[in-house]
Formats: C-alpha cells, sequence, structure tokens
C-alpha cells in the first residue's frame, strides 16, 4: 500500500496525529510505502511561514480576535469565498507529488490539506480515496469538502453536526483522534513513582505547560501551591526553553519574594500579581518535578490524577486515553473554546481560571476522590480506544473499494 498522509505544522497536534497513523499502519503491513508532508509549506513556504507566524502571534497576543477570525471563517461570507478561491488555486502544485508517489489512499489531518486535496481531486478526476480526520471536538465548515470519502471524527456528538451541515451520515466516522500506541498501554505506576523520586502516596497534578505565555504558568502555579492540600506536581514546559529556565530559576530560590523581584523586572505584567510580591511566600511547598521536553507523556499522564492544560485535540485526546481528569486553563476562543465546552459539558474537565477561584478549584477536585471518579467515569464513556486500528480498516476498505469500480470501468 501506498498512503500519503497530507497535514500541516500550526498547532503541533495535526502533525502527531498523522505520525500516529503511519506509525499504526507500519507496525501492520512493514511493506506499505508513507509519506508525511506539511502541505501549507509543500505548496507555499511564503505562505506557511506566514500562517505560522499569524496564528501564534494571535493566539498568544490577540486571542479574541483569534476567536473573531475562527468564528467568521465558519461561514459562507463574500471574503471567505475570495480566500477560498485563492487556496484551491495553490491545488495545481500537489500534483507532481500525486503523480510521483501515486497513492493508493490520501488521509488528511488538517482542514487546509482536506480543502485543497478534495478540489484537486474533483478537478483532476483522481480516482484516490480520501479520509479526512478532524483534530477537535467541534466541526468547521472548512473541513467539509466535496470529494472526501470519509470523515474520522473524534466523538457521537459530532455527527450530528456534520449531518447539520449536510454531510451524510453514512461518511462520517466518530473513530476519535490518532494517538500513538503508547497511550494506550499500561505503565507500571509504581515503577515510575520510583524513577521519578516522587511518592507515590500523594496525589499528583500533571501541569503540560509548553503552550503556555511565561508569566500564565508562573502565575497559575503560585495559585495552585497556594492550595493547602497535600499533593505534588510534574511541570512539563516542552521545547519552551524561556519558560524551563525561568521555572528552574524560580524552583531553586528559597525566598520567593526576592525570586519575584528578578521575574518581575523580566515580566512587567507580574508586577500587578499582588500574592506573588507578597514577602511572607517562602519556597513553595508542594515538591514539583520540573521537565522539559519528554517523548514519555503517557508515562507522566498515568502517574497523575489530574492534568492542568490547554485543550489542544491532541493533548485532550491523550488525556482521554489515559483516564486523565482535566483542569482546562486558558482556552483560546475558537477550536480551544469548542473542546472546553465538550469536554466540561460531558463532565471530563472543569474550567481553571488564573483569578482566586484557581487555589478553590484545585483544592476541591484534589480533596474530592468522588468528584475525580466521576470524572474518570465520565471519560471512559468518551474514550474510543485504539482510533488508528478502526482508520487502518476504513483505509484498506476504501482503496479496495476503488480498485474495484477501475476494475469494472477498464
Amino acid at each position: 500500500m501506498k498512503l500519503l498522509i497530507l497535514s500541516a505544522t500550526t498547532g503541533g497536534g495535526h502533525m502527531r496525529a498523522a505520525n500516529a497513523v503511519k506509525d499504526y499502519v507500519l507496525s501492520r503491513d512493514e511493506s506499505a510505502e508513507i509519506k508525511i508532508y506539511d502541505t501549507i509549506n509543500y505548496v507555499s513556504p511564503l505562505l506557511n511561514k506566514a500562517v505560522n507566524k499569524g496564528y501564534v502571534y494571535m493566539a498568544k497576543n490577540a486571542p479574541k480576535l483569534f476567536g473573531s477570525v475562527y468564528r467568521s471563517s465558519d461561514k459562507n461570507t463574500p471574503i471567505n469565498k475570495t480566500v477560498e478561491l485563492t487556496m484551491t488555486g495553490l491545488r495545481n502544485r500537489l500534483m507532481p507529488m500525486i503523480n510521483e508517489f501515486k497513492p493508493d489512499a490520501v488521509v488528511t489531518t488538517h482542514s487546509f490539506a482536506a480543502e485543497l486535496f478534495s478540489a484537486l481531486k474533483k478537478r483532476e478526476e483522481l480516482q484516490i480515496p480520501i479520509i479526512s480526520i478532524v483534530t477537535d471536538f467541534a466541526v468547521h465548515k472548512t473541513y467539509i469538502n466535496e470529494g472526501v470519502d470519509a470523515y474520522v471524527v473524534s466523538s457521537d456528538e459530532m455527527i450530528e453536526q456534520m449531518v447539520e451541515r449536510g454531510v451524510s451520515r453514512d461518511i462520517c466516522y466518530p473513530y476519535g483522534i490518532p494517538i500513538k500506541k503508547e497511550f494506550l498501554e499500561k505503565v507500571d505506576v509504581p515503577k515510575a513513582f520510583e524513577e521519578e523520586g516522587l511518592d507515590p502516596d500523594k496525589p499528583t497534578v500533571l501541569i503540560m505547560a509548553g503552550s503556555f505565555g511565561v508569566t500564565d504558568v508562573l502565575k497559575v502555579y503560585h495559585k495552585i501551591v497556594k492550595s493547602e492540600s497535600d499533593f505534588q506536581i510534574i511541570l512539563i514546559t516542552g521545547k519552551n526553553e524561556k519558560l524551563y529556565e525561568t521555572f528552574e530559576k524560580y524552583l531553586s530560590k528559597i525566598d520567593i519574594n526576592n525570586t519575584m523581584y528578578d521575574l518581575r523586572e523580566e515580566f512587567p505584567d507580574l508586577k500587578q500579581h499582588s500574592s506573588i510580591r507578597s514577602s511572607k511566600n517562602r519556597k513553595p511547598s508542594k515538591p514539583t518535578k520540573l521537565l522539559f521536553f519528554t517523548d514519555c507523556v503517557e508515562k507522566y499522564m498515568q502517574m497523575s490524577d489530574l492534568i492542568v492544560t490547554k485543550p489542544g485535540g491532541l493533548t485532550v485526546t491523550e488525556s482521554i486515553a489515559t483516564g486523565l481528569p482535566m483542569g482546562i486553563f486558558k482556552a483560546i476562543p475558537g477550536q480551544e473554546e469548542q473542546n472546553a465546552d465538550y469536554l466540561v459539558r460531558n463532565g471530563m474537565a472543569v474550567r481553571i481560571m488564573k483569578d482566586k477561584t484557581c487555589t478553590k478549584t484545585i483544592t476541591e477536585l484534589i480533596e474530592d476522590p468522588e468528584k475525580l471518579r466521576a470524572m474518570r467515569e465520565a471519560i471512559a464513556k468518551c474514550n474510543k480506544g485504539n482510533s488508528c486500528e478502526k482508520i487502518y480498516s476504513l483505509i484498506l476498505r476504501l482503496s479496495e473499494q476503488y480498485k474495484k469500480s477501475q476494475d469494472i470501468l477498464y
């Protein structure tokens, strides 16, 4: 089998989903030829640079504007029609890739990739099945395109959303977002606690902070450690070097007030955070394991009782796979806000704010094992299991159907 996976690097999760599909297919068919492309970069490196920089800037510095653009792009407006025409004008740039590789099937994990290839498929009358994987928990117009043979969505709720938008129920599959197999495998948790030097008898809060702003993480961390509950923290900064270095400096100081003086000079918006300025604050009472980038997030998720994170589609799916209740922090208006709404509505998460309620929310959760148990039960109901296995079967079935139709024609 020759499988082409079209994705994009905006947001990070799209490529993780693409690689999860690739790894699973190769585990079932070593002879398979699979290529993954960053579609936007392939058709226009300049556009890719602009899109990525624009996404990061708006998400961090102008989230309300980002949300407005997201909602506007979900409507049929003259401006959007012009953008769509411009984008689909780039479709022919995919043809060299198609002609050279000659795939048996195409999987997309980004709306732009799905839009581009479906337009190309229609124009060139390509006899290649296309499977569009939606990597969030709500539908957006840009994912819906003529010529798509199957939509893989993250929840049963999304099937109804797709049908409301005119998509046939017959081509919608609630298989969930694909994640790497390690998240589906059980970790030796007692051994993991021993290796990490953490107390297996203490509740553990995991903070996935890589996509947060530095000052945001400092503020929410400072609120969390003020809780009177006895628990420990695992804080993963991802590839955010500035965040890791800041926390390394922060955690190494005995007197938080002195440390925060230095940090306030570096991050002026902390000057208004009175609890950090207080001279009565001393070194955090919560044992904290600080980690930079790690490729075994699944281990830390299985060690934890609660995760504090932004609600990106892949991180949420990984948390669901490991049965981990979520505290959602600073969801960006748009897809993240919609993801958060879905999680809270289904009892899998609570919202955590930067204000005084943050400490109260964390304390109440950690001290209420019944509430955490109920959240884990809600998560279990929404867990789709091995999405990759179902997607692989779908790829094989659609590829075979296309081959049979071609045999009939010729």
